[in-house]
């Protein structure tokens, strides 16, 4: 196994065809082939599976490409700290669900970084497809809370596929509600008083069961209920029906707009807010950095 073989299979997975791989590599397509096979030979793995509509990276393949980019962003090091140039394009990717000190954190990371040549991906995504991005290292980060409800169906799904959950901080439920809402004025609010208000949820997909649920007490009975995939959405409807979410109580005006508001909701439970990360893999540079950055702004 070589680095050029790992800066192939890299680029073939982003590019998505073996053809255009070989042109961006400057390199010929049957020599591209061919060293994919041998790779896939020596490693005893499919990499990537073949069908007539062409390639895609198996399951296998997406663990081994989470290997080989960790190993590639150190040899960039290695290049930079002895060679004094740059080590190439660097690549980083973190999956989280919706929350402002994880875009905070991110917009530090790439002043912090400072390079001009970099490709950095932010997924707010579905719970599952946050433990699974970390499972396939297509994500080096995963950004989720547990508590008493859900803990034990997530915390087995993340040890069977060796992955460690860390805490950041422990909040108590609050809701995010437009600042002209009735209840705004409430120091805070009961289950009681938002039974006449639209409820606003981050849809799961096809994985929509409670325990994948964002918000907590998913599991109540409402009469009126929204879900949306964008954050932006979520916050425009909490403004226009004067709906309202369940959430930390973590808040950033300058991402999230001066007229949302967080109002302590009286019942009682906590989401233990915090990260989540392969056993067998150790944070990379950009990983260490993303880190620090969110347990700042995590405070």
């Amino acid at each position: 196994m070589t680095l050029q073989q790992l800066r192939y299979v890299v680029t073939i997975a982003e590019i998505g065809t073996i053809s255009k791989a070989a042109e961006e590599l400057f390199v010929s397509q049957p020599s591209l082939t061919k060293a994919l096979k041998e790779l896939e030979k020596e490693m005893q793995i499919t990499i990537f599976d073949r069908t007539n509509k062409g390639i895609h990276v198996s399951r296998e393949g997406e663990i081994f490409l989470g290997y080989a980019r960790q190993v590639l962003e150190q040899a960039a090091l290695i290049e930079e700290k002895y060679k004094h140039k740059s080590g190439g394009k660097q690549e980083f990717c973190i999956s989280t669900q919706h929350y402002s000190f994880a875009v905070n954190a991110f917009v530090d990371l790439i002043k912090e970084y400072g390079s001009e040549n970099y490709d950095f991906s932010l997924r707010e995504t579905q719970t599952y497809e946050i433990i699974d991005d970390v499972a396939r290292m297509k994500s080096e980060i995963g950004i989720l809370y547990l508590n008493e409800f859900n803990a034990s169906v997530l915390e087995k799904i993340m040890k069977a596929n060796d992955l460690k959950f860390t805490e950041l901080f422990v909040a108590r439920p609050h809701i995010f509600i437009c600042d002209k809402n009735p209840l705004a004025q409430k120091d805070q609010v009961t289950m009681e008083d938002l039974q006449d208000y639209p409820y606003l949820s981050f849809e799961q997909g096809e994985h929509n069961s409670f325990y994948y649920s964002e918000e907590m007490f998913s599991t109540e009975v409402r009469s009126k209920n929204i879900r949306v995939r964008d954050r932006a959405t979520l916050f425009n409807l909490l403004i226009g029906l004067n709906g309202y979410t369940i959430s930390s109580g973590v808040i950033d005006k300058e991402l999230n707009g001066e007229n949302i508001i967080a109002v302590p909701l009286a019942e009682e439970g906590e989401m233990h807010i915090g990260y989540v990360t392969h056993k067998k893999t150790k944070p990379s540079r950009l990983g260490a950095i993303y880190l620090e950055a969110l347990k700042r702004h995590a405070q």
